[in-house]
């Protein structure tokens, strides 16, 4: 009878103390992350490049911006599929779309239409502000803050989900929820804060037992790039390298 109770116990609270399935870890850091990033890749296992089809269960995809050519990137809008294609090395198994304008990657100092880099050419005052963690080429949405990530199996159409997702922010300068998390379902597996830091890096990154993660909205900053940034209390954020498990179909 005792026994019984105890088990009843466990169900009605999920387990938490019990031996249940235990919290995601979280991976946070401001200012040097480099000793954050490589704890959170660590944690996935090894890199699995840009190949299409799922390498087994372990390891993670990377996008560090910096290969895209002039075409994908300012004042061009990214296609937002472009690291989900059938061929290496664009097969990592991600799409993002925006409810704004468009996405959009930075231009490299010396492209050859002489725009501003860092997103100077939506801000003039940016190309100062915003920090690179990897090269020079950092993301954002235009129009909008906001950023829905899918999975996919790499170079394909499959629906996939992953472990985990993080990403370097640049100018984080107001506390905001930056990721929230969802399973195949469309129920919420958390939402988390991304730390603060004027003028450089952040980074957060979540990490779970097994692959539940089907998308994941990523917010940036408190509203969108423009000219009036910090008017009215308004903050904007960008980001660098994306990390994520490999991604596994769903079935």
């Amino acid at each position: 009878m005792k026994k019984t109770f105890i088990a009843a116990l466990c169900v009605l609270f999920l387990l938490s103390a019990c031996g249940g399935s235990p919290e995601p870890q979280v991976v946070t850091a401001s200012g040097d992350i480099a000793a954050a990033v490589e704890q959170y890749r660590a944690l996935l296992g090894a890199n699995n490049g840009g190949d299409p089809g799922t390498k087994g269960l372990d390891g993670y995809r990377e996008i560090n911006w910096d290969t895209l050519p002039d075409e994908e990137s300012a004042p061009n809008y990214y296609a937002p599929d472009f690291f989900n294609q059938p061929e290496a090395p664009r097969a990592r198994g991600i799409v993002l779309n925006t409810p704004g304008e468009g996405l959009m990657v930075s231009a490299n100092v010396n492209n050859p239409s002489g725009v501003l880099p860092r997103f100077g050419n939506i801000n003039p005052q940016y190309t100062d502000i915003f920090k690179a963690f990897s090269e020079e080429k950092l993301f954002s949405p235009v129009g909008s803050n906001l950023v829905v990530i899918t999975f996919f199996v790499p170079g394909t159409d499959a629906p996939a989900a992953v472990r985990g997702f993080g990403a370097v922010y640049a100018d984080v300068d107001t506390t905001h929820t930056a990721f929230e998390y969802f399973d195949r379902d469309g129920n919420s597996l958390g939402s988390y804060e991304t730390p603060i830091c004027d003028g450089c890096l952040s980074f957060l990154g979540v990490v779970f037992d097994d692959a539940v993660v089907a998308s994941v909205e990523v917010r940036y900053g408190t509203g969108a790039l423009g000219p009036d940034d910090g008017a009215g209390g308004v903050d904007v954020a960008v980001m660098d390298n994306f990390i994520f498990g490999e991604p596994q179909a769903i079935k």
